[in-house]
């Protein structure tokens, strides 16, 4: 008579590990992951192949070896099938009893992407048309004990555009219609990333069960209005609406000690409580202090027990974004105190966003901070970004630019259930990201102020009153009452920040930055990827030039102009024009790839140490891009393996928290100023050698320097008119604080390509200490851009591409990706200049 309950146990134990339920306690929510195992096919086929939840339809593709990888080559073209395809997803599962004897059964998806039917046990239960919403079905009635059939059929996104496309086009730059879809708008193509529009259920999927209630939104307001305390404001909902007896219990922890604690009676589902916090520990952006992290957990409770519980975490801070003024550029400011905003601007760092992991999300949040970054923008024409981004800005310090998901196109703001969609989407988003620390500010769109008319809708532009009906009303609606103490913005560049791409787009040099002030969000120039990744996506053939076929195809300004004649101003030709503007010609093939990433590198610099100078007159820099979705060239500093470039470097020293910095005009006098965005004020000695690009001393000099905190000032005037060569002369700045140096600068009086720079006979020596080599590198003459690389091999250097005078050492530790003996990194070391990158 036991064998019947006991194997009965026994399978429930088993639905429980492999199907994965989540439950508070006997009457709490419990959660039955679907997430796993699925079945996918092609609408009208029988056959199916194995496909992964969460996931896409392309890695699941790619996995069953039915196409090919995508990123390399020109294989992108192979694969567009894909996307004007419908797809199906299929799965069977177990349904525990302890699921259906719950009063209410939810079907939760997190994450359809995107134009999704969905059916239970042969009944259709709903439709998804947006990518960025949770969807939730009343499902009880239709679940049954034992085996149970879930099928999903997504239909092609790319025959949905271009149908409404062609009922109505909407004035675009991007993909024509697809902003009729709520779907990643960069999956369509962009000018630095690949055309593939994907579907799938892209993020979890499960049954949510209960009893009474459950928690359903906890709001947090701050307020830091009397001195030595925060008061919390913590305002719980649960649903459905009950007349039950309902109570939250809400604690407040700092690491593993509670610092404050309440309860809270809740009333038709909605209770509020404050709860004081003595001697808070404030948060602060990266460079300015400390980011501890308060924990709050809210508690649901019922007159039986635990029904629900959730945690968030805070950070104790006053964090605004102050619009541009006739007196003052837009600036953010943190605790009261404004701050001069460093960083680059965040882009999906893969095509394929099921791939994205917190391991890689980790490693470009720590080398943003290890980049002295305080700031990135999370540019508007991807996802809304992991829960784990947030989470690891919030622990490192960096400042969030959040823009909602609408880029380069006019919306069909006219259409009233295209409007509620965009509402719902912009709600479920603040809702689950408001509480961060990190964030800054949170902005309607990216550069669609370009496309504002006035009254009418053309061919060009869309009317200001859909526009604000849109952007104003409605997102910012939402943000004004579901996160009150957030600025907001209705877009960038519409709130006073600055996009320039003169240089980029228009032809212009670097110089072109120095008319250009105020909250720099957007400046680049591309550059062509290392060897190393450029070996990911071509054939050897293709390595015989940058003007290949598939070198261009992978840089995607020339990708629309493939088959036209070339003229110099496609993409590939736009990184040579200026690389040959500033540098000589490079002798090859590799050298090409890395004197491109030198000119990025030094233009980027000219803006960035430029408006540092002159804050407060200039009070951002976020140079466009960080990172990269696919392996190619681009305007990154990280490229898609997450490999630095020499811009990433450049960034570690220009975003430096103490910069020395040089500006010389065309009589050979040089301005040296000191920027600084420590809190405190200090003292320092200022350190310049003028030497000859062989080397020889012509002057130098020192003085000491009050350095006075979140501050830039002119602390000394050179004229070297008499004794400094235009093209034969160097100056060599460096900033001593403490006895540490802290920042080392160049200033040279020509272009570099008119300097006649000796061979500089770089010698190097390498001793190893618990898996980490320290390479000493040693130059007889100056060499300018010093960098080293290991052959087939990846790993951390502490830096890169640095200037060296005659006779001076530099020592850099690389720790490799993968462990090394010390003969074979010593193999594998490479080092080289400027000057190897040029034929002799």
């Amino acid at each position: 008579m036991l064998k019947i309950p006991l194997l009965r146990a026994a399978f429930l134990l088993l639905c429980f590990l492999v199907i994965g339920i989540r439950a508070a306690d006997a009457k709490g929510v419990a959660w039955l992951d679907l997430g796993g195992s699925w079945r996918v096919a092609m609408e009208g086929s029988d056959e199916t192949i194995p496909a992964t939840v969460p996931g896409c339809i392309h890695t699941d593709l790619m996995a069953a070896g039915k196409i090919p990888d995508p990123f390399f080559g020109e294989n992108e073209t192979l694969v567009q099938w894909v996307g004007e395809t419908n797809w199906i997803y299929r799965r069977s599962f177990e349904l525990p009893d302890e699921i259906l004897s719950r009063a209410h059964v939810l079907l939760r998806c997190e994450g359809l992407d995107t134009l999704a039917t969905i059916k239970l046990n042969g009944t259709e239960i709903g439709r998804t048309d947006n990518m960025f919403r949770t969807y939730e079905f009343d499902v009880k009635q239709l679940l049954k004990p034992g085996a149970n059939t879930i099928e999903i059929k997504f239909d092609s996104a790319v025959q949905f555009v271009r149908a409404k496309e062609a009922q109505r086009p909407l004035p675009t730059w991007t993909s024509p219609g697809t902003a009729y879809i709520r779907k990643e708008p960069c999956s369509f193509g962009w000018d630095w990333g690949p055309t593939l529009p994907s579907c799938g259920i892209w993020k979890k999927i499960g049954l949510v069960s209960f009893d009474t209630a459950r928690l359903s939104d906890v709001a947090i307001l701050q307020d830091h209005s009397q001195k030595g305390k925060v008061t919390l404001g913590i305002t719980v909902n649960a649903a459905p609406a009950t007349s039950a007896k309902l109570t939250a219990q809400i604690s407040v922890r700092l690491g593993t000690r509670e610092v404050a604690s309440t309860v809270a009676a809740l009333t038709n589902g909605v209770g509020q409580a404050d709860v004081v916090i003595t001697d808070p520990q404030l948060w602060w952006p990266n460079g300015m202090g400390a980011h501890p992290l308060y924990t709050v957990t809210v508690d649901l409770m019922g007159e039986d027990g635990a029904l629900d519980s959730t945690t968030k975490r805070v950070g104790l801070r006053t964090l605004r974004a102050i619009q541009q003024t006739d007196t003052s550029p837009m600036h953010f400011v943190v605790n009261g105190r404004p701050f001069f905003a460093k960083g680059a601007d965040w882009i999906p760092c893969d095509a394929f966003a099921t791939r994205v992991t917190p391991e890689r999300l980790r490693r470009y949040m720590e080398d943003a901070v290890a980049a002295n970054m305080n700031t990135l923008r999370l540019w508007g024409g991807g996802y809304y970004e992991e829960d784990e981004l947030y989470d690891l800005c919030d622990e490192l310090g960096l400042c969030l630019w959040v823009d909602f998901k609408f880029a380069c196109s006019t919306y069909p703001a006219f259409d009233p259930a295209f409007l509620d969609n965009v509402r719902i989407e912009a709600e479920q988003n603040v809702k689950r990201l408001r509480h961060h620390a990190s964030i800054a500010v949170w902005c309607g769109n990216n550069e669609i102020m370009f496309f504002r008319g006035t009254n009418e809708w053309t061919d060009k532009v869309m009317s200001a009153d859909d526009y604000y009906k849109m952007f104003r009303d409605t997102i910012g609606g939402v943000v004004r009452r579901l996160a009150p103490q957030s600025d907001y913005v209705t877009g960038s560049p519409d709130c006073g920040d600055v996009h320039f791409w003169e240089v980029w787009h228009g032809g212009k040099p670097f110089e072109a930055y120095e008319n250009i002030h105020g909250f720099v969000s957007e400046f680049g120039f591309q550059s062509f990827p290392e060897l190393k990744t450029g070996r990911a996506f071509t054939r050897p053939e293709d390595r015989a030039s940058v003007d290949s076929h598939t070198m261009k195809y992978h840089e995607r300004s020339n990708r629309m102009y493939l088959d036209a004649k070339e003229d110099g101003s496609l993409g590939t030709g736009k990184i040579m024009h200026l690389v040959n503007w500033y540098f000589r010609d490079p002798k090859d093939f590799d050298s090409t790839l890395w004197l491109s990433q030198i000119t990025q590198a030094y233009g980027i610099e000219h803006g960035a140490e430029g408006w540092r100078r002159e804050m407060p007159k200039s009070m951002g820099c976020v140079y466009w891009q960080y990172n990269d979705d696919w392996p190619g060239s681009s305007w990154s500093s990280m490229d898609y393996f997450g490999r630095w470039k020499a811009l990433q470097y450049a960034a570690k020293r220009f975003y430096a928290p103490v910069l020395v910095s040089g500006v010389a005009d065309s009589e050979r006098i040089v301005d040296l100023y000191v920027t600084s965005d420590r809190m405190d004020d200090c003292q320092g000695k200022l350190q310049w050698t003028l030497t000859t690009v062989a080397g020889e001393k012509l002057k130098s000099g020192s003085q000491n320097v009050a350095i006075p905190n979140n501050k830039s000032e002119m602390v000394k005037s050179l004229d070297l008119h008499r004794i400094a060569p235009r093209d034969d002369s160097l100056l060599w700045l460096k900033l001593i604080i403490d006895g540490k140096t802290v920042s080392e600068n160049l200033v040279m009086f020509a272009y570099p390509k008119e300097l006649n720079l000796l061979d500089p006979a770089l010698a190097t020596s390498v001793s190893e200490k618990n898996g980490e080599f320290r390479v000493k590198v040693k130059a007889k003459h100056p060499a300018l851009w010093v960098w080293l690389e290991l052959d087939n091999a990846d790993g951390h250097f502490s830096d890169n591409f640095v200037h060296l005078n005659g006779g001076a050492t530099t020592e850099i530790t690389v720790r490799p990706e993968k462990p090394m003996t010390r003969d074979a990194f010593q193999k594998a070391l490479r080092v080289r200049s400027l000057f190897d990158t040029y034929a002799h």
